[in-house]
């Protein structure tokens, strides 16, 4: 399962979603820092075609983890080449300019 939290404010749809098996986690490489907070992240649980459903109406996305990362990018939404590795845990951000 995906945890996926929606942040609306005016006309922007920010979704944040991990894997639900990495939500609380911490990962650090280099110079790179991911902290996966619950306040961030918690709050429903969706299967990939719920979270795809959301991601094309988002404006801006915060994803984690390989299920939530991979279905942003078989959605079209992410671009495999601009993922990020932190640990081995896959990280993308998304921003949709309207």
């Amino acid at each position: 399962m995906i945890c996926m939290k929606i942040y609306k404010h005016g006309d922007e749809l920010l979704i944040s979603a991990c894997d639900e098996n990495i939500l609380g986690k911490y990962f650090k490489e280099g110079k790179f820092r991911l902290r996966v907070k619950k306040k961030f992240y918690d709050g429903i649980r969706v299967n990939t075609k719920t979270l795809k459903e959301y991601l094309e109406k988002a404006t801006i996305a915060n994803l984690v983890g390989e299920e939530t990362v991979n279905c942003a990018i078989e959605a079209g939404i992410v671009d495999p080449e601009c993922v990020i590795r932190i640990q081995n845990v896959p990280h993308a951000q998304m921003v949709r300019m309207l």
